[in-house]
Parts: C-alpha cells; structure tokens; sequence
C-alpha cells in the first residue's frame, strides 16, 4: 500500500494537494475517464488500480467515495478521434477539475506532458507513489469498467464488459467479425481498418458522428489506404 509521505511532501511545499488519473488511454473502445482527487484524511488502504483485483477496486471505491473530495471528467470516443488521445485525456482532466467544485494549490497528474495549467505536475508512476493519484487512478478504473459494462448491453457480441475495449486478441476477432460501432475509436489500428465510407456516411447522416469526425475518420482512412498501395 503507499503512504502519505509522498503527499506530505508536496502538501508542506504547497498547500492543499489534489491528484489525478485517468483509466483508458489504451483501449480500442470506450471513452478516456479522468479523476481529480482531494484526500480528506490518509487512506493506507489505496494502491495503484492496476495492482489490485477487481473485487478490491470495488471495495477500496466505496471507501474513496466517503473519504474525499472527487471531480469526474470523460472524452468520449469521438473527441478521442477529432482531437488524438494526448489531447483527449487533458481534456477530460480539465473537465474532473471543472467538477471537482474544491480549491488546491497543487495537481498531481500521472505520467507525463499532461499538464493542464501552472497548478499542475505530473508524476511519472504516480499512481505508485502518491495516495492521491492512486485514489484518483481507482476511482477512474471502477467508473470506466461501469462505462463499458453499460456498452456491453448495447452490443454484447463484442464483450465490451470482460475487456473493457482493451485490444485484446478476442477484441480484435470481434472487431474483425463485427465491424465497427460508434463506441470504438475510429482513427485507432485495430479499428480503421474495418472501417468504410459506406458505414461513415450512414452514421452521418443518422447523426451517430459529427461532422468533424467523419472528415478526421475519412481522411485517415484514406491516408492508410495509400500507404498500404505503396507494399
């Protein structure tokens, strides 16, 4: 489990410390989720999401909930596409801090070229070595997970609620037999390639995607196809 020394440190130098996570940069499906998370009081009981069970995620969640002060942010698949997915993540942070309605001196942000202002630092394995952001990094983990189970009811041929749209190899023999949905990041490998005017048009014109996203979509696509002209 992590200490508070870590915190302490930055909370001594700075004042109040808020930190932040987020859960789905690497998935082929599903939104990007960001948290933004102010300790009440230390929880020794947090640790990174990635090391913990499903179960205890869950359980640990709960406790988060009740101990802290906590802003939600999401982006969705298509400003994932329109925007890249760097840009998307500082998006949704932006938007967890918008909703976290709590002042702080300092932003503790995991991993690196995330900052959003002249409030904010990231941590490389931050989710490792602070409280904070490992606080954050669960209660982003457990609020995608719901996401994407909620996806799996909506199209359960795809699995969305045992991968959570992680490429896996059963994800993309899926991808593969299905096609593609709204849900899945168009502009990513794995998903593209599946993807057609056809099916972008349609979306278009039933108002699945913007504007703006079948012209990044069409535009990619076609940049690909030519590249795979050239072997």
């Amino acid at each position: 489990m992590i200490g508070k020394s870590f915190d302490d440190f930055y909370k001594n130098k700075y004042g109040i410390v808020a930190g932040a996570d987020e859960a789905g940069r690497g998935p082929l499906a599903g939104p990007v989720v960001a948290v933004v998370v102010i300790l009440k009081s230390n929880l020794d009981i947090v640790d990174d999401s990635k090391k913990l069970s499903s179960k205890s995620r869950e359980e640990i969640y709960e406790v988060i909930l009740k101990n802290s002060y906590y802003g939600i942010g999401i982006a969705t698949p298509e400003e994932i596409d329109v925007l890249n997915i760097l840009n998307a993540t500082k998006l949704a942070i932006k938007r967890a801090v918008e909703n976290l309605n709590e002042k702080f001196d300092i932003l503790l942000i995991d991993g690196k070229k995330l900052e959003i202002n002249e409030k904010s630092l990231c941590i490389v394995k931050g989710d490792s070595k602070s409280q904070s952001i490992a606080a954050a990094s669960i209660l982003a983990k457990v609020t995608r997970d719901k996401i994407m189970t909620s996806y799996d009811k909506i199209y359960p041929q795809y699995g969305f609620a045992k991968h959570f749209g992680y490429p896996t190899k059963e994800h993309k023999e899926k991808i593969k037999e299905f096609g593609a949905t709204v849900f899945h990041r168009l502009t990513f490998s794995g998903v593209i390639e599946v993807v057609n005017e056809s099916m972008l048009s349609n979306w278009l014109k039933e108002g699945k995607i913007s504007e703006e996203r079948y012209k990044v979509v069409l535009k990619k696509r076609e940049k690909l196809f030519k590249q795979t002209q050239l072997f």
